[in-house]
């Protein structure tokens, strides 16, 4: 939420954390931006990635998986001010 306050509008703040728990992941991510007291809206974050990653899923966010991609379960978010 601090993130978000202090970018301006049209800037942009990324949220990555290595964790698949819905709720370290997609709820704080939502519930932060809703809870910011500003607008944001969500970049699509799958072409942040190497061309060609296999099962990104349907966007704007990112769950990464140990077994999929080797890498740990990180997950990324992108979010741009709008005011």
């Amino acid at each position: 939420m601090a993130a978000l306050r202090a970018v301006r509008p049209g800037g942009v703040v990324a949220y990555v954390t290595c964790s698949p728990h819905m709720v370290e992941t997609q709820v704080t991510v939502s519930e932060g931006a809703r809870r910011s007291g500003v607008e944001v809206d969500f970049v699509d974050a799958r072409p942040l990635l190497p061309p060609g990653m296999p099962g990104l899923g349907a966007g704007p966010t990112v769950q990464l998986w140990p077994h999929r991609h080797g890498t740990d379960a990180m997950f990324l978010a992108v979010l741009r001010r709008t005011s």
